[in-house]
């Protein structure tokens, strides 16, 4: 995120390419009393991976006049992968009432639907809003709710094409989820299929509960040959990275995910959404609803910033070969 000084009397703020000019004298203007927002966050606060996401957060919306302590106040809640939690933290954060509520993920945007209709919400990594419900258009949310959406349609065919081309003699795909958690895995099912058939490939869903669960799903899954895995975007899957990884390295298997926390802990690709990105964009919803706007008329965004990171090291110990092609178009390379 950046900031352009436009003369004395506006700015710009750019955060992932969208671009909003506001007075510079309404950016400035405190408000007469303390604002409160309220976050609920899956995975965990000590989690490295996760971390960062609440810190791009804060610090966006620093960057747009509201200091913690000063003019608001920020409560979070992490909930890990657990549904029990979710539904607990949802509750109580709706309960005190907050001026605005910032939430993560699909299961947590349920639970605190389930608790309001009326506190806005702005979400963050949420890929079917339309067809889950929780909004009437893209264009014009309607309700409470409106936020950043992580997955464009298709993205969702681009992982099994990705592993079919590190990887030419892939012939099956596996999508591994937590179906507790993971509430839109479906949507992901036909785009997965869809590419499949173009390539040749059979793609076929694992739903996971459990570490043994993974364990053998995996090993079984890895009895034949031209196996790949897809991980679903889930965060019960984030939180069990290092086992998945550990999992499918031990069985020869090729990973891809939508998440550069699993690249960086052994899986060797990982492409989607710039998620850090996305806490700042949301962090310009939250400025514009507390200072009026409402969640019914701000537009649901598809992701504007996407990143490609290939883990060589892993590359090697599969004996996979990386085309120079896909190595060009990489963000990040782990060697």
């Amino acid at each position: 995120m950046r900031f352009i000084q436009l003369g004395r009397r506006e700015f710009i703020t750019l955060i992932g390419g969208a671009a909003a000019t506001w007075p510079l004298g309404a950016r400035a203007q405190q408000p007469e009393r303390m604002r409160r927002i309220s976050v609920l966050m899956g995975g965990s606060e000590e989690d490295a991976g996760i971390a960062p996401r609440a810190k791009a957060f804060r610090d966006s919306l620093q960057w747009l006049g509201w200091s913690e302590g000063q003019n608001v106040q920020i409560e979070y809640r992490w909930t890990g992968s657990q549904p029990d939690l979710i539904r607990k933290y949802a509750a109580e954060l709706v309960s005190t009432q907050p001026d605005v509520i910032v939430c993560s993920s699909t299961p947590t945007l349920i639970a605190l639907r389930k608790e309001t209709q009326t506190v806005p919400i702005v979400f963050v990594m949420v890929s079917d809003p339309i067809g889950m419900g929780h909004i009437a258009s893209m264009a014009r949310p309607g309700g409470n709710v409106t936020g950043f959406t992580p997955f464009e349609p298709s993205l969702r065919g681009k992982w099994v094409e990705l592993l079919k081309e590190i990887e030419p003699r892939t012939t099956r795909v596996v999508l591994l989820f937590n179906p507790d958690t993971a509430a839109n895995a479906p949507s992901f099912v036909q785009p997965a299929d869809a590419a499949g058939s173009a390539l040749l490939v059979s793609v076929i869903s694992a739903p996971v509960r459990t570490d043994s669960e993974i364990e053998r799903a995996i090993a079984d899954f890895a009895q034949l040959p031209g196996g790949g895995v897809v991980i679903l975007p889930d965060p019960y899957a984030i939180e069990r990275r290092q086992l998945i990884v550990a999992a499918t390295m031990r069985h020869h298997l090729p990973v891809i995910t939508p998440f550069r926390e699993f690249t960086t802990a052994g899986a060797v690709v990982s492409y989607g959404v710039d998620i850090i990105n996305e806490f700042r964009r949301a962090a310009s919803y939250v400025d514009r609803i507390l200072r009026g706007e409402k969640p019914a008329e701000l537009p649901v965004q598809e992701p504007t910033k996407f990143e490609l990171v290939i883990n060589l090291q892993t590359a090697k110990e599969l004996g996979l070969t990386i085309p120079p092609t896909l190595l060009a178009r990489a963000d990040e390379v782990i060697e």
